[in-house]
């Protein structure tokens, strides 16, 4: 709990860097995720307007083992038109 707790406590200054520097973005996102639900990916959103986000529809909380390939796809295109 001690480490979650700490992790909440850094969640303003994540934020804050995020809205400064705005780094390039790429949320692949798992609705079906019971410890983080879709509302926290559409959050980020708020800091990071121009995040390209995609909704795994079926995906969850381990949504890299399940949906691998499909997240595979779409990390390369991200990064194909990102990295000089």
């Amino acid at each position: 709990m001690e480490k979650l707790e700490q992790n909440i406590e850094w969640f303003p200054r994540y934020q804050s860097y995020l809205r400064e520097h705005r780094p390039p973005t790429l949320i692949v996102w798992g609705p079906q995720d019971g410890y983080m639900p879709e509302q926290s990916a559409l959050a980020y959103r708020r800091d990071l307007p121009d995040a390209e986000l995609h909704i795994l529809d079926e995906a969850g909380h381990w949504l890299l083992e399940t949906h691998f390939e499909e997240a595979l796809r779409l990390v390369r295109d991200f990064l194909s038109r990102t990295l000089p």
